[in-house]
């Protein structure tokens, strides 16, 4: 599976801006779904993360309650929903696909168990 990362821009501090995952090649929808972060000078970090039918998700701490982590498996497309926006978020997103996976409810927090990543897209918040 090959993924698109996008909507990433330069937004003041408190804005919001959603990221879009396409995916092509293969259905999105035999894949858990992640999005991770990496600031310059910093490890990549895990943002969040989305089961194959939505019915899991889990957010690292430093962004729990400000972003929201959704899919579309008919648009074969995953969403990353960024409110209250901190100059500590401005960061390279990362759009990762882990499987295919055979468990519907399975999410996963760490870098190496994603197969597939794309290019990444920035974001910057400006205090």
């Amino acid at each position: 599976v090959q993924l698109q990362a996008s909507g990433g821009g330069t937004v003041q501090a408190g804005g919001s801006l959603r990221l879009s995952c396409a995916a092509s090649g293969r259905a999105l929808s035999a894949y858990a779904m992640g999005w991770f972060r990496q600031a310059p000078g910093k490890e990549r970090e895990f943002v969040g993360a989305i089961s194959r039918n939505s019915g899991s998700t889990y957010y690292g701490n430093s962004v729990k309650g400000r972003f929201t982590i959704s899919r579309d498996n008919a648009e074969n497309t995953v969403y990353l929903l960024m409110n209250s926006l901190k100059p500590e978020d401005t960061a390279v997103y990362y759009c990762a696909a882990d499987g295919p996976q055979w468990n519907m409810l399975a999410v996963t927090t760490r870098t190496d168990e994603y197969d597939h990543w794309g290019q990444g897209t920035q974001v910057t918040v400006s205090s």
